[in-house]
């Protein structure tokens, strides 16, 4: 039996999730991953059963990762506002960095693997937020509320703001990058959005 190469297991990742980007998870398949990384299909066996192990594992491992950079510098016990600027600006550079990433979770999330993806990426990026929510809520720096209303007004201008920037333009197809500026005054204003 062959051993793994991690050379080629990072390939196989890095092709799997260009190759999910750009053709959906429906025009994925073992064959085209195995033909863009020049290699062959028996070889994808020997790191994965199949097709939905190969998503899960590239999933769970990219989940991780991209738990940790929302959570560096990131306190459940911060103030409310303090932890939400670090939440924006964690959020906001992780897509910077990792476009494909991002546009690769957005796959994920709009398919039958988002549970098996949000199982591994919220246990413990769940607690830590659940945990700032609760100490908030605890000093009276904001309301009790849904958590699908506290997410809207915390992160929906932040990510509309993300894809306005990616796409390059707004609503109505005006031209838009997203700066510092635009940035910060909008967080602003989900702040004071969600302050008591």
């Amino acid at each position: 039996m062959r051993t793994r190469d991690n050379n080629k297991v990072a390939l196989v990742k890095k092709t799997a999730i260009e190759l999910m980007v750009k053709d959906g998870l429906e025009g994925f398949s073992m064959n085209k991953l195995a033909r863009a990384c020049n290699i062959s299909v028996a070889t994808l066996y020997i790191y994965y059963k199949d097709r939905d192990d190969l998503i899960v594992n590239i999933a769970v491992d990219e989940g991780q990762k991209m738990s940790a950079a929302m959570t560096k510098d990131f306190d459940p016990d911060m103030r409310f506002e303090d932890g939400l600027r670090v939440q924006w600006r964690n959020r906001y550079q992780y897509v910077k960095e990792n476009p494909v990433m991002n546009a690769f979770f957005e796959q994920l999330r709009n398919s039958s693997y988002q549970e098996k993806f949000l199982e591994t990426f919220l246990s413990d990026f769940k607690i830590a937020m659940g945990t700032f929510m609760h100490n908030a809520i605890n000093r009276g720096e904001v309301e009790t509320m849904p958590f699908e209303a506290y997410w809207s007004i915390a992160y929906g201008p932040l990510y509309s703001l993300i894809r306005f920037d990616q796409e390059g333009q707004s609503m109505g197809g005006r031209a838009f990058k997203l700066t510092d500026e635009v940035l910060w005054k909008t967080f602003e204003l989900a702040v004071k959005a969600l302050k008591k």
